[in-house]
């Protein structure tokens, strides 16, 4: 499967992650996790804003490969949700997350 664009981040609930101001400015995340957990590997919880300004973050890569939207590690959803994970408001998942 060749893909040209990428999956927009449409949702980011996150408000501790530094790439969260008023939706996701990471270029692109990555979604990783294990255990079933499908986690933002992009989070960083600090208090210094990152990102750029005029972007909306993509999924550039994804590892859970047993999620139903997982094509050769690639995201093939539309679009995806981003919000607490399930340690809490520290961490950040994909709520799009879907096992086969």
């Amino acid at each position: 499967m060749a893909t040209l664009e990428m999956p927009a981040v449409s949702e980011c609930t996150v408000a501790g992650c530094s790439y969260n101001h008023d939706g996701c400015h990471a270029f692109a995340i990555t979604v990783s996790g294990g255990d079933g957990s499908a986690d933002c590997g992009t989070f960083i919880p600090l208090g210094t804003k990152g990102g750029l300004d005029k972007v909306v973050a993509q999924v550039g890569a994804c590892s859970r490969t047993e999620c139903t939207f997982n094509a050769d590690l690639e995201c093939s959803a539309s679009s995806i949700r981003v919000g607490a994970g399930a340690s809490g408001a520290d961490t950040a998942a994909c709520l799009t997350y879907t096992a086969r």
